[in-house]
């Protein structure tokens, strides 16, 4: 009022208060044509109930049932190979996707540890599911890696994944902020209401094994597929006796435990080098022979964390660009000189690509750490 009086000396306070004092008009009575004679409803398209979660399988690409997965033998967990500037190079993804199908693996695990999902944004993870999907779904189950220590990260990773069309979530314990039993069970039990899942258990990554017990409490859930074990062949033989798939998460071990513990299959990093191979491996029974000439190949590329000497493999191998985000860096030139006499003793034939190994000099490789 004072703003008033100041700004305008010309109105007195009478002049302002006046119409502020003056009663206020009725408003008119609508027409009889506009009253409401019953009570307002939404239009039911616009209601959805459990509009968040979980899904819903009419909301849901490529719904694919949990039997599908339970069935895969030879699952790789594919690399993403980069652009000098570091972003995906889809060119080259493609190019190791379709030299995985031609092999005989039945399914991939996009965004995982070999995959580096843990170096992406989470528009990039999905970005990737979605095409990965898009380009080779109806020839491979895409299994994508959504899993996060974070319940409600892991939450909307896994629903965006299966809204992209993903046929089967991978989903970790909570690592790093480690919880409790019981929490390990709320955390799954959550995640698998959401579709087809593997859980991963790798206790040297996570820092905490999921013990049977976490296992057996859930694997009653008609979402869980199975596990991704990684704490030795007695433990999946123990689960296979009692009724839990089982994928073995070393390729050191996969052979004795498809053949002798019962294990379905394997998710394997030795298929992005040799995927015919591995699936021989699974499919044509044992063959202790091809087992302990693969030896060789399986310590090298572990020497280092995964992915390291995978990275510098498949550079080696000329099927990627050799870089690297960091913080991943090539193995020395003395492991890149043994990796070439490797190839050369199984055989070039076996190996993806075509091109001859190379060594390639350190300054070949660039290393991103902005992208």
């Amino acid at each position: 009022m004072a703003a008033l009086l100041t700004t305008n000396p010309s109105l007195s306070s009478t002049d302002v208060v006046a119409p502020l004092r003056s009663p206020l008009k009725p408003f008119r009575s609508a027409p009889d044509s506009c009253l409401r004679t019953t009570r307002w409803r939404s239009p039911k398209a616009a209601v959805i109930p459990n509009f968040h979660l979980p899904m819903r399988s009419l909301e849901v690409k490529n719904r694919t049932s949990v039997d599908d997965i339970k069935g895969l033998r030879l699952i790789t967990a594919i690399k993403t190979p980069y652009l000098p500037d570091g972003r995906f190079d889809l060119e080259a993804y493609d190019s190791l996707m379709h030299m995985q199908i031609v092999n005989g693996a039945e399914g991939v695990i996009v965004g995982g540890t070999t995959g580096e999902g843990q170096l992406m944004s989470w528009d990039e993870h999905i970005m990737l599911i979605g095409h990965t999907v898009n380009c080779f779904g109806a020839s491979v189950k895409v299994i994508g890696n959504t899993g996060s220590n974070s319940t409600r990260e892991a939450i909307h990773a896994t629903e965006q994944g299966f809204a992209v069309g993903m046929h089967a979530a991978l989903h970790i314990n909570p690592y790093y902020g480690k919880t409790s039993m019981q929490g390990m069970v709320s955390h799954f039990e959550t995640i698998l209401s959401m579709g087809p899942t593997i859980i991963y258990n790798v206790p040297s990554r996570t820092g905490q094994d999921i013990p049977p017990p976490v296992i057996h409490t859930v694997s009653g859930n008609p979402n869980m597929a199975g596990v991704k074990e990684c704490m030795g062949n007695d433990r999946i033989k123990d689960y296979v006796n009692k009724g839990v798939i089982i994928w073995s998460g070393n390729d050191d071990e996969c052979h004795d435990a498809r053949w002798a513990s019962g294990a379905t299959g394997v998710i394997s990093v030795a298929s992005n080098l040799v995927p015919g191979l591995m699936h021989e491996i699974m499919f044509q029974g044992k063959n202790p022979l091809l087992n302990s000439k693969l030896m060789p190949l399986i310590k090298w590329l572990f020497q280092e964390p995964n992915p390291i000497g995978l990275n510098t493999a498949l550079a080696q191998l000329g099927v990627i660009r050799p870089v690297f985000r960091l913080p991943y860096v090539p193995l020395p030139l003395a492991r890149r000189l043994e990796f070439v006499g490797i190839v050369e003793a199984l055989g070039r034939e076996n190996f993806v690509g075509e091109k001859d190994v190379e060594v390639l000099d350190d300054d070949d490789f660039v290393l991103v750490g902005r992208y």
